[in-house]
């Protein structure tokens, strides 16, 4: 794997979608360590990566050649659940670690049915952060905002001006957690940030979440752990069990907790389980 050798100024790469080496380190002080949300762009095809998050995505390709296709198995999930939702009349999401803008997006999916929808993007990723501001836009009646955050300090993140502005928590909201929590170890509490931020939220709600799993694969699954752990990059995979407990008390919608090719699909699936993801969208009663 090579870096790109032509210059850009910085605009031109965040156009483009190239970053350089001559600007990876101010834009990104931690590129020469994976980063998941840009081995997901590089496996869908992207140009937001580094070196670093293209070979340990090629080492998950050698181990999982259908890597990609589990990548678009689950962004194709974000659009079947964005469109459920935006039907049982959910109009404000909230969608932490959103990951670099791929179409359709999930504003594109829910103001396609509902304009008006709010919509709240988070990550802490400064790759991300750029990518999002630039591409995401408000529509006239509808909005579309980013804020800088970490799912693990719920708090700050509920607090912060830019949400409360575009988010009534009293009213129904739509929270997704789509392959971010196996970024985050045991020991920072996640299942307790999980469940503060189901606590913010009113009844009507609904979580919407994926999350890679050993259960489909083990030996394969655990060795591209410890490879992307030797990395420096946390990931966990969780077993379904582990997957069910983040929703707590609230009521899973059929099909239940599912393969992730298994959740309403849009039309036959031969293999369900050929994508290794839990999934499910449950709602607070």
């Amino acid at each position: 794997m090579t870096e790109p050798t032509a210059k850009h100024e910085p605009e031109t790469s965040l156009q483009t979608g190239v970053l350089d080496d001559a600007h990876q380190q101010a834009v990104h002080p931690d590129h020469l360590i994976p980063n998941s949300a840009r081995m997901y762009d590089y496996w869908l095809g992207g140009k937001d990566n580094y070196a670093a998050d293209r070979q340990l995505a090629d080492l998950f390709l050698q181990k999982i050649p259908s890597m990609r296709e589990m990548a678009r198995a689950n962004r194709d999930f974000v659009t079947r659940a964005t469109h459920y939702l935006a039907e049982q009349g959910v109009r404000q999401f909230l969608d932490i670690g959103t990951g670099i803008p791929t179409r359709p997006n999930l504003h594109e999916t829910a103001q396609a049915i509902a304009p008006d929808t709010h919509v709240v993007y988070v990550d802490n990723d400064p790759v991300v952060l750029a990518h999002a501001r630039a591409l995401m836009i408000s529509n006239e009646v509808g909005q579309v905002a980013y804020i800088a955050a970490d799912v693990r300090k719920t708090e700050a993140m509920l607090a912060d001006p830019e949400l409360q502005a575009q988010l009534d928590l009293d009213r129904p909201v739509a929270l997704m957690l789509i392959a971010v929590l196996m970024l985050i170890d045991d020991k920072d509490d996640l299942q307790g940030a999980v469940a503060r931020l189901r606590d913010a939220l009113p009844s009507g709600s609904y979580l919407a979440l994926t999350h890679p799993t050993a259960d489909f694969d083990p030996p394969v699954v655990n060795e591209v752990t410890d490879s992307a752990r030797a990395t420096g990059m946390t990931f966990v995979p969780r077993s379904q069990k582990e997957v069910a407990e983040f929703f707590g008390d609230w009521e899973l919608v059929e099909p239940g907790l599912v393969p992730v090719r298994g959740w309403r699909p849009d039309g036959e699936v031969e293999d369900p389980e050929s994508a290794w993801y839990w999934s499910g969208v449950a709602r607070k009663p």
